[in-house]
């Protein structure tokens, strides 16, 4: 067997068409997990009941489970739910020709929510509840004290963790390809299907992934030095 060092550099070139499909995935599962992990962690941290109870099933169930098997379950069992549903309503919706990328932002974002509520909760636990308790002394409104007091402060602690959270989901976006989902795993797998050199098109993707969680990294340090400033000052 000789390394085609060719076909491995055509593939990486390839899988780059891809980089928008993995970002645009990893954007709008960040997107959506960011606020309503937060949420859940504040939840979490009033212990509402039952909702309180309810989200720790959740983030058990999703934690705990593979998330390829989350992936088959969903992309298996949500449209035909649907469809039976619309069917029931008398609605003439195709929920079969939805792009399945929906689908992967769906289950992408349903564990990444998990992950950051867990993130987020462990980041408010680091602020103490009496900087909360002299914030109602003094006459600001719930909502007054997370934005300008707790959140502030939870989000410098929770950053490194969010970094590591951020570029899991890249490298986690890369099971799409189960989905039908042209993103850099899918071209070179496509590529290594045709060519029969396997080796070749991993490795072309896995400098891609790298470079990717490298800039992502880089861009976080950035982020943490000036907030670092900043709470210095």
């Amino acid at each position: 067997m000789v390394f085609d060092f060719h076909f491995m550099f055509n593939t990486f070139l390839l899988a780059l068409k891809g980089i928008p499909m993995t970002l645009m995935l990893t954007g709008l599962s960040l997107l959506i997990a960011l606020p309503v992990g937060f949420l859940m962690a504040v939840v979490r941290r009033n212990k509402v009941p039952v909702a309180s109870q309810l989200i720790a099933v959740f983030v058990s169930y999703m934690r705990g489970t593979p998330l390829l098997l989350q992936i088959f379950l969903l992309y298996n069992l949500l449209p035909t739910a649907l469809n039976i549903i619309f069917l029931a309503m008398h609605m003439s919706v195709n929920i079969f020709k939805v792009n399945n990328a929906i689908y992967a932002v769906i289950v992408f974002a349903l564990c990444e929510t998990a992950i950051l509520s867990e993130v987020f909760r462990s980041a408010l636990g680091t602020v103490d509840k009496g900087q909360q308790e002299a914030a109602y002394t003094v006459g600001l409104t719930p909502f007054q004290a997370y934005a300008r007091i707790i959140i502030p402060q939870a989000i410098v602690s929770a950053l490194p963790v969010l970094c590591n959270s951020t570029t899991d989901l890249i490298k986690m976006t890369s099971l799409a390809f189960s989905m039908s989902v042209m993103d850099m795993t899918a071209i070179a797998k496509m590529e290594a299907n045709m060519k029969l050199s396997y080796i070749e098109a991993y490795i072309s993707i896995f400098f891609l992934y790298l470079i990717l969680v490298l800039v992502v990294e880089f861009i976080f340090r950035c982020v943490e030095r000036r907030v670092r400033v900043y709470q210095a000052v």
